[in-house]
């Protein structure tokens, strides 16, 4: 995959998550797939949902 939609965050900005817990459903032109949060800490958003991503893009940062 090269690029794909942020569909949909499952957190809010500044939510408390765990590693493993899903943050967001990214969407190419096959798929639908939950990404998790690879560290446990304070969610930091920089991309809105709806948006075109590619890979390597910054969508967040957990803190």
């Amino acid at each position: 995959m090269e690029e794909g939609t942020l569909a949909e965050w499952h957190v809010h900005d500044g939510a408390e998550v765990v590693a493993g817990q899903p943050l967001y459903v990214l969407e190419s032109e096959k798929s639908a797939q939950d990404i998790e949060s690879p560290a446990s800490g304070t969610v930091r958003i920089s991309v809105a949902a709806g948006t075109q991503c590619k890979v390597g893009d910054v969508l967040g940062e957990i803190v």
